[in-house]
């Protein structure tokens, strides 16, 4: 295992590219969308609510994943798409 390494701290924006704005897609962005307003939580996101293990079980250390690795917020991603139109 390697010890020591620094994950920089994320920074700026992510882009989440959506390949069809369909149903599934349009749900996703307006899901994210409820939870940046603070209209519902993140339940289902491991990025948001899931937590890692460190150490031993018996440790009782379980950190959740987004205060151990620096992942961007919600506020930090962008959505971005496209439809194709078949005749």
């Amino acid at each position: 295992m390697l010890k020591g390494k620094n994950i920089p701290k994320a920074e700026g924006k992510l882009g989440i590219l959506l390949p069809g704005m369909g149903a599934v897609t349009t749900t996703f962005i307006a899901g994210v969308e409820s939870v940046r307003k603070g209209l519902h939580t993140p339940v289902g996101s491991l990025t948001q609510l899931g937590t890692i293990r460190l150490g031993k079980r018996t440790e009782d250390k379980s950190p959740k994943i987004n205060d151990f690795v620096s992942l961007a917020g919600l506020n930090g991603i962008v959505f971005g798409g496209w439809v194709t139109l078949c005749r």
